[in-house]
């Protein structure tokens, strides 16, 4: 599950990319790309009729997700009719190498769902790496990753910025990648980028158990601590793609026999993202735990940190399976490339959004709406989200997901994993939000 996250994405297939680049260093000046159209005043009025209920292209087949059906699926329908559509709130977007074609893929994609235009914000501070280097591996991979990241966050919270900030370097397992990705969400929180990160990307903790790997973990636990408890960034990370497992070389080509989990997903100061499937019968949708088209939602317990007392909440017969460790994931979204968002790139056309790279991002989306909501940055959610779970308004505030499981079993490796089930469970989480009930009792719990 070396990233991007998501690159099962394309049309139900899975993309499995790794490589290694030189380090980069922070320019003064940063580089800039961006040439769209000015975006308006917020425009966005949905109802039974708009044309942001456009369907999906005709190529994708019916089990293809549009906008709309994401909004109804997760009730931010109703949100975005009130005029809570992320305006005021930008989400920051942390990728290698980023698009090229990223802007007129973004028109592209508005103008097929009838959404408002935006204009990307695009941010190169430790430099680029020119396409024709050697070192500029899974070009290609990161482009994808990075359309479906903010073409997802549009079609949630239409009228929120989005600034992607791009590294030079390849970020794939280990090190490899993180402390110039750490140097880039620095910059973003030094320079007041936006409170909302949305990070698409991962190193399982099996290429991570050295002593290096342990100091760069220390590091960003440090960065997060302080950026959620002192300047009120929310967090968001996928929780991987290869269910209870994860790779165990820096190559990403052999998958760990025994379960394991990734970072920066496992980092108590996240909320960590996992997957679901989300079918729909008629005008409702079900969703089931994630496992299929290959890839898996990423759920399970962590090396590194132990239980935060947010989850110590959570029932005995929990406590007894965390068993004094972190367990991901918090939460959930859609994340089978089967029933994905459809998404456009100049490259390969129409495709289907999947793996949790693009949970992560929804969930992202939906955050902007929470702060717009609240009139101020939420910071750090977790402990309120646990706390909601366990009070009488889970069953309102939440979809909670119990079927389904995370287990690997191919030819490479027969990994058990965690069924879901009533509550949390190393798969999904709390579950899928209801948001339109979510978020006000959210924003109330969190006022105290």
């Amino acid at each position: 599950m070396h990233v991007p996250r998501c690159l099962l994405p394309f049309i139900a297939l899975v993309l499995l990319l790794s490589a290694c680049a030189p380090l980069g260093s922070i320019n003064s000046n940063p580089i800039v790309s961006s040439t769209p159209t000015p975006k308006p005043a917020n425009t966005i009025s949905q109802s039974p009729t708009s044309t942001a209920i456009a369907v999906c292209p005709t190529s994708l087949g019916t089990d293809c997700r549009t906008p709309y059906d994401l909004r109804v699926a997760y009730s931010v329908q109703s949100l975005l009719e009130r005029g809570f559509t992320g305006k005021g709130q930008t989400i920051v977007d942390i990728v290698s190498y980023g698009s090229p074609t990223l802007q007129q893929d973004m028109d592209t994609f508005d103008q097929q769902f009838g959404l408002p235009p935006i204009t990307l914000k695009i941010l190169s501070p430790l430099g680029t790496q020119p396409t024709d280097h050697p070192a500029a591996k899974d070009l290609a991979g990161w482009a994808g990753e990075t359309t479906l990241d903010v073409q997802i966050i549009h079609a949630i919270a239409p009228d929120a910025g989005i600034v992607v900030l791009t590294s030079p370097v390849n970020e794939t397992e280990g090190t490899i990648g993180l402390p110039q990705f750490l140097q880039l969400e620095q910059y973003a929180i030094s320079n007041h980028l936006g409170n909302i990160i949305s990070q698409s990307f991962g190193a399982s903790e099996v290429t991570l158990n050295n002593a290096s790997g342990k100091q760069e973990v220390q590091k960003w636990d440090a960065f997060f601590k302080q950026a959620t408890t002192q300047q009120g960034i929310t967090f968001f990370a996928s929780s991987g793609d290869k269910g209870a497992t994860d790779y165990s070389d820096l190559k990403a080509t052999q998958l760990s026999p025994t379960p394991t989990t990734s970072f920066p997903t496992d980092d108590p100061w996240v909320s960590s993202v996992g997957g679901t499937t989300l079918a729909q019968n008629g005008t409702a949708f079900h969703e089931s735990a994630w496992n299929s088209n290959g890839g898996a939602s990423g759920g399970g317990f962590s090396i590194f940190f132990s239980t935060p007392s947010y989850q110590m909440t959570l029932p005995t017969s929990v406590q007894n399976q965390l068993s004094n460790r972190r367990g991901v994931p918090d939460i959930a979204g859609n994340a089978d490339p089967s029933t994905g968002l459809a998404v456009y790139s100049s490259d390969g056309g129409w495709f289907l959004a999947g793996g949790t790279s693009a949970s992560a991002p929804l969930w992202a989306a939906f955050m902007a709406i929470a702060n717009q909501m609240a009139g101020h940055p939420l910071g750090f959610i977790n402990p309120t989200l646990y706390k909601l779970a366990a009070s009488s308004a889970h069953t309102q505030d939440f979809n909670d997901i119990t079927t389904g499981d995370n287990s690997i079993k191919n030819d490479q490796v027969q990994v058990q994993g965690y069924p879901a089930v009533t509550g949390w469970d190393p798969v999904t989480g709390l579950g899928t939000p209801v948001l339109d009930k979510l978020l006000p009792d959210l924003i109330a719990s969190m006022h105290g």
